[in-house]
């Protein structure tokens, strides 16, 4: 059964600067078969207006699934190296990433996931990146 959560995701970015964002919102969380699903709207805020972003997460790794204005496949499971081809309202980017850390403590009553990985764009160089998920049961 579908339950209304509060999904707070938080990104940070280490490059020349460091950039952070945080986004809380509304969403829905839910066990299905053998995984958790949280899943969200996305909002102005992160860019990413008119996109559902889906987290499935299973007992090692998630993955986030990315379907609207903004489409894209990403696992992040440990020392995982992908190239995924992330599609924009401007257009398709390769990216590069390199999955150093996976951390999770979530169950059907919420939790929290964390990854931190490397972020090549089309060859450009890497910028290290975190990601930090809480799950919150309404």
């Amino acid at each position: 059964m579908k339950k209304k959560a509060l999904i707070s995701v938080s990104s940070k970015q280490k490059g020349g600067t460091e950039d952070a964002i945080e986004v809380v919102t509304p969403g829905v969380f839910f066990k299905d078969e053998d995984k958790l699903v949280a899943s969200y709207e996305e909002t102005e805020i992160s860019g990413m207006d008119g996109t559902t972003t889906t987290l499935e997460i299973y007992n090692d790794y998630f993955i986030l699934n990315r379907e609207g204005t903004t489409s894209s496949r990403m696992e992040f499971s440990q020392n995982n190296n992908d190239v995924i081809l992330y599609n924009t309202p401007h257009g398709a980017l390769e990216l590069s990433f390199i999955v150093h850390k996976v951390e999770m403590d979530i169950d059907e009553e919420g939790g929290t996931i964390y990854a931190n990985y490397d972020l090549i764009i089309q060859g450009q160089p890497s910028i290290n990146t975190s990601i930090n998920v809480e799950i919150q049961l309404n």
